[in-house]
């Protein structure tokens, strides 16, 4: 079995979506002890912005006719294709930043749909394999909140990874990380624990399943997420 595990989180230490990353790999590990893992770290190693740009370029012209950033965005887009493809389950750890998508995980994702094997018309080739999508947030932003609706990140990356890609995807999320941190959250320390421990349980149990050898069948819920 073989496990692609990309993180995005800037902070090398204290990060809570690693935290909850690692969780998840350890039970598919523990299936799993001789199990490839594949490891993409955004946030140490970001890819560069302007790849897209010149991979956009590269696929409209013959290759012998690219620019050298071209060419080697074509390179990087088939070289992170094949990671992707070759997994049989896929680990994403990520973040609200600004209340949207982090900047290198957008990136990842449009080199990824670059490539012609992922991209518009692909015919889903990684539909039904597992995921986790583990999403730390420092707020709060569900019903009822005062930010409600301002997290422009999670249905963003479950519909991409669901619906474009065919994913089997199930969530760990934690909320009000940064409560105890910031002291304007103070008062929702016992909520944000109890959040995490929340993500814990879901990241075990998610974790497990995507140890299984078997691809998953896709069902909607809520029209961003897809799990069995």
């Amino acid at each position: 079995m073989h496990l692609f595990r990309l993180d995005t989180s800037i902070r090398p230490d204290g990060s809570v979506s690693r935290e909850l990353a690692d969780v998840a790999e350890s039970e598919w590990r523990a299936e799993h002890p001789d199990g490839m893992v594949t490891r993409r770290d955004l946030g140490a190693d970001p890819l560069p912005v302007t790849a897209w740009m010149d991979a956009v370029g590269a696929a409209s012209v013959a290759p012998e006719a690219r620019t050298g950033p071209q060419a080697s965005a074509a390179v990087l887009v088939a070289a992170l294709a094949d990671e992707v493809l070759a997994a049989d389950a896929y680990l994403i750890a990520t973040q609200l930043y600004n209340f949207g998508v982090p900047a290198h995980l957008k990136t990842w994702i449009d080199l990824l749909i670059a490539d012609p094997r992922l991209g518009p018309g692909a015919g889903q080739p990684l539909a039904g394999r597992p995921a986790l999508l583990v999403i730390a947030r420092g707020g709060a932003y569900g019903p009822g909140t005062p930010r409600e609706g301002w997290d422009h990140s999670t249905p963003w990356v479950s519909r991409i990874l669901a619906d474009n890609f065919g994913l089997g995807l199930h969530l760990a999320e934690a909320e009000l990380t940064l409560a105890g941190v910031n002291p304007a959250l103070d008062a929702f320390r016992e909520i944000g624990a109890e959040s995490r421990r929340a993500a814990h349980e879901a990241a075990t149990a998610h974790g497990r399943t995507l140890a299984r050898p078997r691809r998953l069948t896709l069902s909607a819920r809520g029209g961003t997420e897809a799990s069995t």
